[in-house]
């Protein structure tokens, strides 16, 4: 079960930079705080932190917010309108829900991999195609024995 951080704020916009940006990335977050923890980032949310009531999407704001990397949110993609009276990033904040940093939480080393090995294939292109108005599992079954031997 992951748990909720609270609010990550550790990069700011600065709107006379054009290439700049928001960045509240994980590897940001790692620089300014080294024992930040998350074995893995199960959700994410996002928000401008002057607007926390808002959705991104009602902001207008061109924004990633991704539990791969973070939020990532550059000048240059945005344009006036919106809640926004300028094309420039605000400041954004992350939480993100981790799943905690104990043994039992974290993967399992590979040794004891080798029964992942031994799994077959699945052949899913020798049954015929499923169709919507009637199940085809019955008639698979009739079609099968109809070899005749004379």
């Amino acid at each position: 079960e992951c748990i909720w951080t609270d609010w990550i704020d550790v990069s700011y916009p600065d709107g006379s930079d054009r290439n700049g940006g928001d960045y509240e990335t994980f590897e940001n977050i790692y620089k300014k705080y080294p024992s930040w923890e998350c074995a893995k980032v199960e959700n994410i949310s996002c928000r401008a932190e002057k607007f926390p009531s808002y959705s991104i999407a009602d902001l207008g704001q061109k924004v990633e917010c991704d539990v791969n990397v973070g939020l990532i949110c550059n000048n240059k993609d945005q344009q006036i309108g919106g809640i926004i009276p300028m094309p420039v990033c605000l400041n954004y904040e992350i939480s993100v829900c981790c799943t905690p940093n104990k043994p039992e939480c974290l993967p399992i080393p590979s040794t004891t991999s080798t029964t992942a090995s031994t799994a077959s294939p699945t052949t899913s292109s020798v049954s015929p195609p499923i169709s919507t108005t009637a199940p085809t599992s019955a008639s698979v079954e009739t079609h099968s024995p109809t070899t005749t031997t004379t």
